[in-house]
């Protein structure tokens, strides 16, 4: 409901706002090739020895809840070893639970910096479709791991009211057309 008031102006009442304009109050991309990928919450890094059993490793995932460990020896960023890793090839080997991690891991990753944009972290989700990028510090050792969720999570704080108040179901959304009808 509007309400009149004496010199014209139009006084909107709660309730009345209309539909909010997503998306439009930010520029997303630009916020993706500014922001540093050290200013998202992602996850540790969890490592383990190329020794470590693949047993051993699921394992320690399942109990620390990530998809993924980094490989290494020392300060030696190896590989890294992820769920698909463990269905894709190692469960396809004979005796695979008490092999070495360094025998099914996906060796020398491409990585990224924690000063790199998140841009580039996106980019190669998308491109070589890796769901999660391993993070390295200056000096090239692991520093965490980003995944596609610690994304999704930073455009959702780039754009909260537009994404987290939508209706339960799209149907229930009241869009309006291109011509604004």
């Amino acid at each position: 409901m509007v309400a009149e008031r004496e010199a014209g102006e139009v006084e909107v009442l709660e309730g009345d706002e209309g539909e909010p304009e997503v998306g439009r109050h930010r520029d997303v991309g630009r916020e993706m090739l500014e922001t540093p990928i050290s200013e998202l919450k992602r996850s540790p890094a969890v490592t383990v020895a190329p020794e470590a059993t693949v047993a051993k490793v699921v394992e320690l995932m399942r109990k620390k809840k990530v998809g993924v460990v980094l490989v290494k020896k020392g300060a030696k960023f190896l590989g890294i070893f992820s769920e698909r890793d463990l269905v894709r090839r190692a469960m396809e080997a004979k005796s695979w639970a008490r092999a070495p991690v360094k025998k099914f891991m996906a060796p020398s990753p491409e990585t990224l910096k924690l000063s790199d944009p998140v841009a580039y972290a996106l980019n190669k989700m998308s491109v070589l479709r890796y769901p999660h990028v391993p993070l390295v510090d200056k000096a090239g050792k692991p520093a965490g791991v980003i995944s596609v969720r610690d994304i999704v999570d930073f455009i959702v704080e780039l754009c909260p009211e537009e994404i987290l108040n939508l209706p339960s179901t799209p149907a229930l959304a009241n869009h309006p057309t291109v011509d604004g009808d």
